[in-house]
């Protein structure tokens, strides 16, 4: 069974996310401040899924997903935002968050995104390794979960890999924004398109050796992106 953090400083809206998750057989842990998630997943290394408000006393979600990822680079991060806040949208993905929900939200409508994110996470059923994937430089290895770059390990989340596993599997084929979209957010995602260029960018932060001139993720305009692996370094 997954567990999962929820971090929202108000009671009932707390209450009301925790019974919905508990009723589709999450394990719940819940905080009520920045300070005391942060404490929880220093004591608890199993919970692989934190749902983090942004408004809250103290420090505030923004800082406990930087926190978190420095942490736990592998676990799923989704913020909750409220309506109309798009910066606060675009700063939580660029510090890492897998994805948001826009308050108020319906519990069909969370459940649905936190089953998406749940998929991309490292298997702990003990499954058969996943094949691995070559590329120039890179080696990605879905079954640990880590990206290689002439054999040095890239920190990158469950939703940056799977990013990177969709391009590498189709080298050299122009991939598009709804493709992406479809495959890693799900067909039924409702949320802005620009999260697929959000978690490009900090791809492109990690891998590139200039992230301000692409050699290995090529932006096809109007359409999405292609993978090259093969530029000479």
């Amino acid at each position: 069974m997954t567990k999962i953090l929820v971090l929202e400083d108000e009671a009932s809206i707390r209450s009301f996310i925790g019974i919905n998750l508990r009723r589709q057989g999450f394990i719940v842990v819940e905080a009520a401040t920045g300070e005391e998630a942060i404490a929880i997943m220093r004591d608890q290394p199993d919970i692989q899924l934190a749902l983090l408000d942004i408004m809250l006393p103290g420090i505030s979600g923004l800082e406990v997903c930087k926190e978190l990822r420095q942490l736990r680079p592998q676990m799923g991060i989704i913020m909750l935002t409220a309506k109309g806040q798009e910066q606060d949208k675009v700063s939580g993905l660029e510090l890492g968050a897998d994805d948001y929900v826009v308050k108020p939200f319906s519990p069909a409508e969370l459940v649905a995104r936190v089953n998406a994110l749940r998929r991309r996470l490292p298997d702990q059923s003990g499954a058969a390794a996943l094949p691995e994937i070559s590329s120039g430089p890179f080696l990605l290895c879905m079954g640990e979960m880590r990206l290689y770059k002439h054999d040095e390990p890239i920190l990158m989340t469950p939703t940056e890999l799977a990013i990177m596993q969709l391009l590498m599997s189709h080298e050299g084929q122009a991939v598009s924004r709804s493709q992406l979209l479809d495959t890693i957010w799900g067909a039924n995602y409702i949320g802005d398109p620009k999260v697929v260029d959000v978690n490009i960018r900090r791809i492109r932060l990690k891998i590139e050796d200039d992230p301000s001139t692409p050699r290995y993720i090529e932006t096809v305009w109007g359409h999405g992106y292609r993978w090259d692996g093969m530029q000479l370094d």
